[in-house]
């Protein structure tokens, strides 16, 4: 706000200056004062002749490149000279008047980033120095500012109206109707460009009311201040009224680490006409990364993470420790881990680097920050390091000459550290440790190093492992990719995001409609996680974020509401993360994870949770052998199905009383034989519909219907959400093939392969009347025809039932295939076996929409952070009592490359869950999911595979219609 208030004043000046009344010069004859001033320089030739030229100048675009290069040939300890040319050429000189945030600087909160805002020339000066995550006010405005000079950039010579179009991006609340119509009266004429430009931000920041803000007031710290704030919002008008009666009635500076300043800064972001804005919840100033705190090993760094990120902005002492004690100390590496999974979320491929070229081609590998800045950053660290010494923030390294010594190497190294590659698993980004003492052995200047310290004990700080699941090779990037061309094969819409800041960029799966315009991917708005986050999530979802104290353990959930702010927040019963697990005589901590027998284990709040499965051990005798079927309580391998109350199919009564179930919880028959509308459970103005669902919470309280009541409408919606009927015709929505009389045959559009209705099994074991239904449920299919076998639970079972069932031929040579638990075919794809908290999701149930929730919402959520479109998500609830995703190529014909990025997204996403980060644990219900297992389906070498030809299409998205009649035309 304190920009506000410089600009509000600012705008007089502008206007006696377009007046005439102060004179702004447009071109310069060198006289006195100029050569007084270039005398200043005489003992530096390059300065004085840029000098010179700055004051002979009779060009405006000359003249703004001469002054944005000056810096570059008079350095900062000139301060005679730019006093000079400052005094001399009033109104027109700035010594940065090429970088757009210079009028920004005031807003940074560290006093370290505000020097080296004063003293940039670009964006990336600063970003080492000031941190984005924490500096929203400061980024803010320059992104503002940038926006103005492409938009004013328009204007060309015309003075005037470039003058008036500045005056629009000085402020950062909404720009008064003077001043658009100002912009409207000087440039209509001169730049239709320019008024479209200003156009499309104006309508981002639309006027508002000042008493929208008094919530505001509340933030104040005295009562004093709180009244003064009532009072001048609903008596003041203008902006320079409301600003200056603030600071006279508070007795405080404009500061955007105040709360009362805080809030008006966010909430004129956020605004929408005709909308009261109201209190957003106390979520703490990032709720993502207030997640992460609890992750920390020390107390020291579980209090100032906690201090930085909930209620209040953390000092430069706090910062500055944190940096310290915390930021690159090996035992917090989980707490550091999951901090840049929200600053900068590892995101597969990387490609039009122009520095870091060997990084480019790598469609399925992960990087955190692949980007033209970073690019850029990775050259700017390697022209430092030249100077011979690499500056970390506990220890400086001195270097011999990098240009001569293993430049290729530093190159690599340089480009690591920015650009970011990241494990999939670990999600590590350090460099191993070998590869640290090699370059430094080699090239440190060891007679410098720093007391006590070797290579090995610098690298020990710096990269402490060589484990190849925990950091990278540099010998991987030494060289560019051998891919080619191919990497077209796999595509990433969302990366770089190529949406708005407060938008959601997400894959386009649900193609487009016939003629219209379509991208392979769609913006959503989103909220916020606090009111210095950048984690946004997507509008009308339930999310989970830490209580705003930061108490290890609580939770609140809330809801992203259409104004994007979070609201609706409902606390949660605190969790007691300190309980530990007692295993066989040893203590197990929260989180821990291990293995009994052949199952997995994890420790969650004192609770065991562990997966189900029958186990052979060594001590098993010939007999537990020959007798093991594998399946729950070595039941018998039959395939007499039963339907449980929770809306899953079972194999048998033997396995549905194995899990739980009672007799009267479970009867004869597979779930999708029974008619759930006879008899009709609706009353006689309610229509009642299927809905077939496997629930995940308790039946006892939340149920688990398998039908839905909707009222008869006169009228349907023109909402589209397609539909296709039993006759293959296709509806707009629900709502309308009902109204016509019809039955509903599956959800999405009608597809041509889907016409005549041919039954296939689905790895849930459900019969199902064609592909497409098994689609609108995600569940992928197994094999052609009735289910009529148990499948495959164990590598050591005798089921034979599978024997019976013609699998279709793998859908690529070279694929090392899986068999998903339960099912009888392999199939080339990535496999997560997941647990859950039971209690966790009936907890989030109760305090949400006392609604169950199924294994349909959960791989929804999923399916949305799998960033390539040439995989999707289907799964299902395993007899086994686990959550079985799949993570498929989509493609008729699947490349390696494509299984292979699909087998990435699979492990990213066990090691998401794993972590527990926030960029899922922040979702819910994916917050109740504790532990997974990831099996992919390996590459073999191609001699001697034989090419077959692919009939296990059964993998498309509904809505991309593509060609899938081939689906079945394989023997």
């Amino acid at each position: 706000m304190a920009t506000v208030r410089a600009s509000l004043r600012g705008a007089l000046l502008l206007l006696l200056a377009v007046a005439g009344v102060v004179e702004v010069a447009g071109g310069l004859t060198p006289g006195s004062a100029g050569a007084l001033c270039c005398n200043h320089s005489k003992d530096n030739q390059m300065c004085r002749d840029v000098c010179e030229q700055i004051f002979s100048s009779k060009s405006e675009s000359r003249l703004k490149h001469l002054l944005q290069r000056a810096p570059d040939y008079c350095p900062e300890t000139m301060a005679e000279i730019w006093s000079c040319m400052n005094s001399s050429l009033p109104g027109v000189f700035k010594k940065s008047d090429g970088w757009v945030g210079l009028g920004c600087c005031e807003l940074a909160i560290a006093l370290e980033c505000r020097q080296a805002c004063k003293q940039a020339s670009s964006k990336n000066d600063i970003s080492k120095v000031c941190r984005k995550e924490y500096e929203n006010a400061l980024f803010s405005c320059i992104s503002r500012n940038e926006m103005g000079s492409v938009c004013c950039s328009y204007a060309g010579h015309h003075t005037n109206c470039r003058e008036y179009c500045q005056a629009i991006f000085r402020t950062d609340s909404s720009p008064g109707p003077s001043q658009i119509k100002a912009v409207e009266n000087y440039c209509a004429s001169i730049s239709p460009q320019l008024i479209h430009c200003v156009n499309n931000y104006t309508q981002s920041y639309p006027m508002r009311n000042p008493t929208d803000s008094l919530y505001c007031c509340d933030r104040a710290e005295d009562h004093a201040c709180q009244n003064a704030c009532k009072r001048i919002l609903m008596s003041k008008k203008t902006e320079m009224e409301i600003v200056d009666g603030l600071i006279e009635g508070c007795k405080t500076q404009p500061l955007p680490q105040d709360p009362l300043w805080q809030c008006f800064l966010e909430s004129s972001q956020s605004v929408h006409p005709g909308v009261t804005v109201h209190p957003p919840p106390s979520t703490g100033l990032d709720g993502a990364k207030l997640h992460c705190c609890s992750k920390a090993n020390t107390s020291t760094c579980r209090e100032l993470c906690t201090k930085l990120y909930s209620m209040s902005w953390g000092n430069t002492q706090s910062w500055q420790e944190f940096d310290r004690f915390c930021e690159y100390n090996p035992v917090e590496v989980s707490m550091l881990t999951c901090l840049a999974d929200v600053r900068e979320p590892c995101q597969l491929g990387c490609r039009n680097l122009t520095y870091c070229t060997n990084f480019n081609n790598r469609p399925t590998e992960l990087f955190r920050s692949c980007n033209a800045q970073s690019d850029q950053g990775a050259m700017n660290d390697m022209k430092l390091w030249e100077k011979g010494s690499i500056k970390m923030p506990f220890i400086n390294i001195p270097v011999l000459d990098i240009k001569k010594c293993q430049p290729e190497m530093w190159k690599a190294i340089a480009c690591s550290l920015q650009i970011k590659p990241c494990h999939s698993k670990s999600r590590g980004s350090i460099i191993c440790k070998s590869d640290c003492v090699e370059i430094l052995k080699k090239c440190g200047d060891q007679n410098k190093f720093p007391e006590d310290h070797t290579a090995e004990s610098i690298c020990e700080l710096l990269s402490p492992t060589d484990d190849l699941k925990n950091c990278i090779p540099l010998d991987t990037y030494l060289r560019p990719s051998t891919l080619g061309n191919i990497v077209e094969e796999v595509t990433h819409p969302c990366n770089p995001n190529p949406c708005p800041a407060n938008e959601l960029c997400e894959v386009n799966r649900k193609g487009c409609l016939s003629g219209d315009p379509c991208l392979p991917y769609s913006c959503v708005q989103g909220c916020k996680l606090g009111e210095a986050s950048d984690f946004i999530v997507r509008q009308g979802t339930l999310i989970q974020v830490p209580s705003s104290a930061g108490e290890v353990g609580c939770y609140k959930i809330c809801s992203c509401g259409q104004s994007g702010l979070l609201e609706n927040c409902m606390e949660m019963h605190c969790i007691d993360l300190q309980k530990s697990c007692i295993v066989g005589g040893k203590r197990k901590s929260h989180g821990t994870s291990f293995s009994i027998d052949c199952n997995v284990c994890s420790c969650f709040a004192g609770n065991l949770v562990c997966s189900t499965r029958l186990c052979l051990s060594e001590h098993s005798s010939e007999d537990d052998h020959r007798t093991f079927t594998g399946l729950p309580c070595n039941c018998a391998d039959q395939f007499v199905p039963v339907c449980g109350q929770n809306g899953r199919t079972y194999p048998s009564a033997c396995i549905a009383r194995c899990v739980g179930l009672q007799d009267h919880q479970f009867e004869f028959g597979s779930c999708m034989s029974k008619d759930p509308c006879n008899p009709n459970p609706c009353q006689k103005n309610q229509r009642c519909i299927p809905k077939p669902q496997v629930c995940l919470t308790t039946f006892d309280k939340f149920g688990c219907s398998q039908y839905e009541c909707v009222p008869r409408q006169l009228a349907c919606d023109q909402v589209r959400d397609p539909v296709c009927d039993t006759d293959h015709m296709e509806h707009s929505n629900l709502c309308t093939l009902y109204q016509r009389g019809k039955s509903l045959s599956y959800k999405g559009p009608c597809q041509t392969f889907c016409r005549e209705t041919e039954p296939v099994c689905g790895h849930n074991g459900e019969t199902y009347s064609s592909v497409c239904a098994a689609y609108s449920d995600r569940v992928a299919v197994d094999y052609y025809g009735d289910c009529q076998a148990v499948g495959v639970l164990s590598e050591h079972s005798s089921v034979t039932e599978c024997a019976a069932v013609k699998c279709p031929l793998l859908s690529a040579a070279g694929c090392k295939p899986i068999i998903p638990p339960g099912a009888c075919c392999p199939l080339c794809a990535g496999m997560l076996r997941v647990l859950f908290d039971k209690e966790k999701l009936d907890t989030i149930a109760k305090v949400t929409n006392k609604k169950p929730i199924t294994v349909l919402e959960i791989l929804q959520k999923i399916r949305m952070h799998v960033s390539v479109p040439q995989c999707d998500v289907f799964g299902y609830f395993s007899i086994e009592s686990e959550i079985v995703i799949l993570i498929i190529p989509v493609d008729h014909y699947p490349k390696a490359l494509q299984i292979e990025a699909c087998n990435k997204e699979a492990e990213k996403i066990e090691s998401l869950i794993n972590s527990d980060s926030p960029t899922l644990a922040s979702h819910v219900p994916l917050s109740a999911l504790i532990i997974s297992q990831v099996q992919v389906s390996s590459s073999v070498p191609s001699a001697g595979v034989r090419a077959r030809p692919f009939c296990h299409s059964f993998l498309l998205p509904l809505s991309l219609g593509l060609a899938l009649h081939l689906l079945w035309t394989c023997n």
